[in-house]
């Protein structure tokens, strides 16, 4: 019997409800079993397995260990992608939990601890769960649903490719290509029960930042016998961050220029040849993007001249800004409220994090926004933030993660379909998103 749009909410809710323990069931062995990204291979096939049992199209081995998952409804209608990221972080478990990873890997060279320190095995269960969810009232949707099990969310090994951006290389956007895509992300710090987002950029772009300053080596006790890079790096330094406090217009959008590392030398009495500086830079504009770019070379290369070295200035684009679709957005975030319940769905601040959604949104209009996962009245200097060795996450959230996404899917199929009258659907801004996904595809 096909439900109405009233009866499919109840249906979700009551459906996600009953399936409350296996969702953390899934987390708690995700979490247990965590994977480095592009080595997935645990996760990808308890996915696989599961999208299988429930009668969907499956696709393995996208991106290395990515899965796809294929929902079609009773009724034509739109498609609609969602996605959940797989991958665990390189960091050594410190929470005392029966579940607690153990799990060691090789990273870099170097054995290290695997830990999902960033909620991705929250993520995974989440979208396991919807994936059943929905299944459970195929003949009642009004379009196709596909399921994105990326991996390598947080980069892939050095000389590898991975993550959404191969993965969209590889069709996961077409055959057929959704009109949107919808994500979330479980998040430190944000009282548990509650969901967060914003319209417009998000989320910042991330961009890797490499600087060789090459000197001359000489006694350390001499040093007018050559060039000094350690104090030319320190000047370098110094001056990348005059870009953001006097060069930038700081009312436009923040910024970021973070230096993280200084390699160079090897006793103390030896002046090296070379200094190595790794940073990051995070924006919100791409014309800021290219400007700060810009400046880091102009800056670097004219300090180090000064002192008679040579700065060799490497960077290398990451993540685009994390965009939600305007019209999008605002179409969809009634759901959003009606979901969280009175008071609980907030405007997220602008995060200097970075997420490669962002390349799905590139392409297709997309909704990204925020879970809670702190107890409520935690004490702020108790909250361990998101890819700390003690993040931990408040389960009881998880099942709210898990009804926002079906609803919005099942929503915005059936108010792009017209089922439902905008006053029923709660949707004020849908006409507008049909013609912005005409502009994107005769865009390329």
């Amino acid at each position: 019997m096909r439900m109405a749009l009233h009866q499919l909410h109840e249906h979700i809710d009551q459906h996600n409800e009953r399936l409350r323990d296996q969702l953390i069931h899934w987390r708690r062995d995700l979490h247990r079993h965590p994977e480095l990204s592009n080595r997935e291979f645990r996760t990808a096939a308890l996915v696989a397995h599961h999208l299988q049992s429930l009668g969907l199209e499956v696709q393995t081995g996208v991106a290395h260990t990515g899965v796809v998952g294929l929902l079609k409804g009773g009724q034509p209608g739109p498609v609609v992608a969602l996605r959940a990221d797989m991958d665990a972080l390189p960091i050594t478990e410190a929470v005392d939990l029966p579940f607690a990873s153990s799990v060691t890997a090789m990273f870099e060279g170097r054995e290290v601890g695997v830990m999902h320190a960033c909620g991705h095995d929250c993520h995974t269960a989440i979208l396991m769960t919807v994936a059943q969810v929905l299944a459970g009232c195929r003949e009642s949707l009004p379009g196709t649903f596909k399921f994105i099990f990326q991996p390598a969310e947080e980069s892939p090994p050095r000389g590898e490719e991975g993550g959404a951006e191969l993965m969209i290389r590889e069709g996961v956007l077409d055959h057929p290509r959704p009109e949107v895509i919808f994500g979330l992300h479980v998040f430190a710090g944000m009282e548990s029960g509650t969901l967060s987002y914003r319209e417009g950029p998000a989320m910042a772009s991330s961009d890797t930042l490499r600087i060789i300053i090459e000197g001359r080596q000489t006694h350390g006790a001499m040093p007018w016998y050559g060039v000094d890079p350690i104090v030319v790096a320190s000047q370098v330094v110094l001056g990348l961050q005059t870009i953001q406090s006097r060069q930038l217009d700081v009312t436009h959008e923040p910024s970021i220029l973070t230096v993280g590392s200084i390699q160079g030398g090897v006793r103390d009495n030896i002046i090296p040849e070379r200094v190595e500086l790794l940073g990051t830079i995070r924006t919100f504009d791409e014309s800021m993007r290219r400007d700060i770019a810009r400046r880091v070379t102009t800056t670097a290369e004219k300090i180090a001249e000064s002192a008679g070295a040579r700065a060799h200035v490497h960077i290398e684009r990451g993540y685009a800004v994390t965009t939600n679709h305007t019209a999008l957005t605002r179409a969809m975030a009634p759901t959003l409220a009606r979901v969280a319940g009175p008071g609980r769905l907030l405007t997220a601040r602008k995060l200097t994090g970075s997420e490669d959604f962002s390349s799905f949104q590139e392409r297709i209009p997309g909704l990204f926004f925020f879970l809670g996962i702190t107890p409520r009245n935690t004490p702020r200097d108790q909250v361990a933030p998101n890819h700390s060795a003690h993040f931990c996450v408040d389960e009881s959230a998880l099942p709210l993660g898990a009804r926002a996404l079906a609803h919005l899917a099942v929503d915005y199929c059936f108010a792009r379909n017209n089922q439902v009258p905008m006053t029923e659907s709660g949707l004020s801004d849908m006409d507008s998103i049909p013609s912005s996904i005409s502009q994107r595809a005769r865009s390329g």
